[in-house]
């Protein structure tokens, strides 16, 4: 016979330390996705200082010679259906926490299927853009960009579904603690996982509309 996460965690030696131990669980997971999101961050950032310092250099007109730019319509479709994986994210933990579990399944996939589609558009990209990656500053910092801007979406991507995935395989162990509004281990992790995924994708969200409005809008 198989032994529930409640019946593991009565065989603690006393409340206080079944408690730490649920603390703990959530506490690691918020630290380790507010210092992914910070990795992150930091890369972006750098990736965006060379795009200023080049622009404003513009050595030799080398910034953007006879103003080439990335192929417009697909990177507006990329970015649309990252922003709607991000959407669909938020809605799924809005529904979640009004105790609709369905909902935020549906939500959930749904998401994975655009963050897919958003992935195989970023990869086709790269093979339709009309410069190569040394060409020009354009070239070099979009061509860096499209390539941090996949793992991205891998990333967010392989979260999101090891989410669902997981959930699918611990769903009765859901139903023994209580539902997903339960206070035990199983639901209070999968919960705080479930934000913190969506609060990637979040980022992942203002990542991908600085970006396009760096390199379609305002890179001449």
């Amino acid at each position: 016979m198989t032994e529930t996460h409640a019946d593991a965690l009565s065989g603690l030696e006393s409340p206080e330390e079944a408690a730490y131990e649920l603390r703990a669980a959530e506490a690691s997971i918020w630290t380790g996705s507010r210092l992914l999101i910070s990795i992150f961050a930091f890369t972006f950032a750098a990736l965006a200082f060379a795009y200023f310092y080049l622009r404003s250099s513009n050595s030799a007109d080398l910034w953007r010679p006879n103003g080439v730019t990335a192929p417009t319509a697909t990177g507006a479709a990329i970015m649309a259906f990252t922003l709607a994986v991000t959407g669909l994210q938020y809605y799924g933990v809005r529904r979640l926490r009004s105790g609709t579990i369905l909902d935020w399944e549906v939500a959930g996939w749904t998401a994975v299927l655009a963050g897919l589609i958003a992935l195989g558009l970023q990869c086709w990209e790269l093979t339709d853009v009309p410069f190569t990656p040394g060409s020009s500053g354009y070239a070099s910092v979009f061509t860096g960009w499209a390539v941090l801007n996949i793992a991205l979406l891998l990333g967010g991507l392989y979260w999101a579904e090891t989410l669902l995935a997981r959930h699918v395989r611990l769903r009765r162990a859901h139903v023994e603690e209580g539902g997903e509004k339960s206070g035990l281990l199983v639901a209070r992790v999968t919960r705080i996982n479930i934000v913190s995924c969506a609060h990637f994708w979040m980022f992942i969200g203002l990542i991908a509309v600085f970006f396009w409005v760096f390199f379609y809008v305002v890179a001449g």
